[in-house]
């Protein structure tokens, strides 16, 4: 079962890193923008997670195998002929960016529950926003880092789907396991966020607009 989560975590960390690679290149950064921006957004989320349970060193430090395929990701998302396949048109751009940047959102989400869980941590709020810190903090960080307004605050309900998905692998740990409510809150989240893209939801605005 390690194994699994293990898996589950790289492609995680993958589909992150790809996002914020590819926000980098987008900004024109050089190789070392686009491998800071990849790792960040990869491992930033689990960071801040381990920060609010109390494990220092983060777990980055301690296992780097997650930093090295962040960086490895990124450098090779920065390969010219790469570059041109994923950056040459924007429709297929923002394709990419919305089926990484929702699988990374829906993985990091379950595994900061499952990482709390197993430091003997049961508070239903503090899974919550355990959870949805790991899930969030990457993407918040990468769109801070390139200048960017998060995309917390302003599309499809970026936080409520990570804050849905978490609350269902939460309710669903006791009955049926952690394997079953992981796999299922992180669908939960993926899932919610290509309906709000494809379907335009959004939370209500100060200015009583939509995204």
């Amino acid at each position: 079962m390690e194994k699994f989560f293990f898996l589950f975590e790289i492609i995680g960390t993958i589909a992150f890193a790809v996002s914020g690679a590819m926000t980098a290149i987008k900004k024109n950064m050089d190789i070392f923008g686009v491998s800071i921006l990849g790792l960040t957004t990869a491992v930033g989320g689990g960071t801040l997670r381990d920060i609010v349970l109390g494990q220092t060193p983060p777990s980055m430090f301690r296992d780097p195998v997650y930093g090295i395929v962040a960086i490895l990701v990124s450098v090779v998302i920065f390969i010219p002929a790469v570059r041109k396949v994923l950056m040459h048109n924007a429709l297929l751009y923002e394709r990419i960016m919305l089926w990484m940047d929702s699988a990374g959102l829906g993985i990091f989400t379950v595994i900061g529950i499952r990482t709390a869980v197993e430091q003997g941590e049961h508070g239903v709020f503090l899974l919550l926003f355990v959870g949805m810190i790991t899930g969030v903090g990457g993407g918040v960080l990468r769109d801070l880092f390139s200048g960017s307004t998060p995309s917390i605050f302003v599309k499809h309900f970026y936080a409520c789907a990570s804050g849905a998905g978490a609350i269902l692998c939460i309710v669903l740990l006791a009955p049926l396991g952690q394997t079953a409510a992981t796999i299922l809150g992180a669908l939960t989240v993926f899932v919610l966020r290509l309906l709000a893209a494809h379907f335009r939801w959004s939370l209500p605005r100060a200015g009583g607009s939509k995204a």
